[in-house]
């Protein structure tokens, strides 16, 4: 199921490309590994550099990956630090080990854009994404902590280039997945 933009809303080239590909699909639960540490926002190579290690662990011990690695934000906090989790799909979930966890993404309503470019346009597509969700109404599965952060039931940025294959970032596609609040009942 997706959901068109409206044409009248798209101000620039850069944003009507990253609105063209905004829509609401349902998801399923899907089992995933993951690392996760605190980071601010200048020091997230902490917990991106982290990927490799844990495709790594999977594939040593022969597990199915099922999609695109990615990074689940469970808390954000431009300024603080945010509760951030690098992780990757799987077929079966696997025994935790170490500071290797398990967990399941959450089934509903994701509201989803997809970015062609360098990782550092992210934060704009996410607001084009957030402004989008407000013009229709739409709610997300978040709330906003007393210090400010927001705490995310699932939101996530997933890496779908590989960099080993294509080096350069600019070619580089990155899908963020927000997950939308529950409907009401009968609606």
């Amino acid at each position: 199921m997706g959901t068109d933009p409206d044409p009248a809303s798209v101000a620039t080239s850069a944003e009507a490309s990253n609105q063209a590909s905004i829509q609401v699909v349902e998801r399923a639960e899907q089992p995933y590994v993951f690392v996760r540490r605190s980071v601010r926002m200048d020091g997230f190579a902490e917990i991106a550099d982290r990927l490799p290690e844990l495709i790594g662990w999977l594939m040593n011990r022969g597990i199915e990956v099922t999609d695109a690695p990615f990074f689940r934000f469970n808390t954000v906090d431009m300024t603080g630090e945010s509760d951030v989790e690098a992780g990757v799909p799987v077929a079966e979930a696997p025994e935790p080990e170490g500071d290797i966890g398990v967990a399941v993404l959450p089934a509903g309503r994701y509201a989803t854009a997809r970015h062609l470019g360098h990782p550092d346009g992210l934060f704009a597509v996410a607001e084009a994404l957030r402004a989008w969700a407000a013009a229709r109404g739409l709610e997300w599965d978040m709330i906003r902590e007393p210090d400010g952060a927001e705490r995310w039931g699932c939101r996530i940025e997933s890496y779908r280039t590989d960099p080993r294959v294509e080096p350069d970032p600019a070619r580089w596609e990155t899908e963020l997945a927000f997950r939308l609040a529950d409907r009401p009942p009968g609606t």
